[in-house]
């Protein structure tokens, strides 16, 4: 991937933690868990499986703020169903000039995910795959769990990111678009179902 195709990155959260992050920046796990918020996204068995890991020449995961290059991807999928509770906010790619911010070239807690220092390591990042629509593949299953991986590709941003990187949120529909409203009416918000596997 060229630093110059790379629009926006993503930050998958609840639409309830809004106005923390508007107030506080995105915050690493290990930051977040001292405020109160709604964490109820994250999956106990990947939170399991990151919490212990150590980035190459970092810190623990857990002590970054995990982007998307791509949110449409395996988690997002597993989430469908609540999407009128989720936001999907849309980051500035300068933040890849953030002292400390490593890429990761697939899920971080992957055992086979490669890290490099951001912007040089988006070249480790295979653009077509993280940007597929489709991660199956009925004729190899093998082939199907790499690709799953590599649509989950991350950002780490150390510690936390200052809400001037917050450029605008998507959502799934009209209402969750209210909602953001009524909490934020100054963020720009774009509807776009498809990211949400509508």
């Amino acid at each position: 991937m060229n630093r110059e195709d790379l629009e926006e990155l993503h930050y998958i959260t609840l639409i309830a933690n809004i106005l923390s992050i508007r107030e506080r920046g995105i915050l690493s796990h290990n930051r977040a868990k001292k405020i109160p918020h709604d964490d109820s996204l994250a999956m106990q068995e990947i939170q399991e499986r990151r919490k212990n890991k150590i980035v190459p020449g970092g810190n623990k995961l857990h002590d970054y703020v995990n982007l998307y290059i791509c949110a449409r991807n395996p988690m997002m999928y597993k989430r469908h169903g609540h999407d009128r509770d989720m936001c999907v906010l849309r980051v500035y790619p300068t933040i890849l000039d953030m002292t400390g911010t490593i890429i990761a070239d697939q899920n971080a807690s992957s055992e086979y995910a490669r890290f490099g220092p951001a912007p040089d390591a988006l070249k480790m990042v295979d653009q077509d795959l993280v940007f597929a629509d489709d991660w199956t593949n009925p004729y190899d299953q093998i082939e199907e769990w790499r690709h799953k991986s590599i649509k989950c590709a991350e950002v780490l941003v150390p510690n936390q990111i200052s809400p001037e990187y917050i450029f605008g949120v998507y959502v799934s529909g009209t209402k969750s678009s209210r909602q953001i409203q009524t909490i934020d009416p100054t963020i720009p918000i774009t509807i776009n179902g498809h990211l949400f596997f509508q």
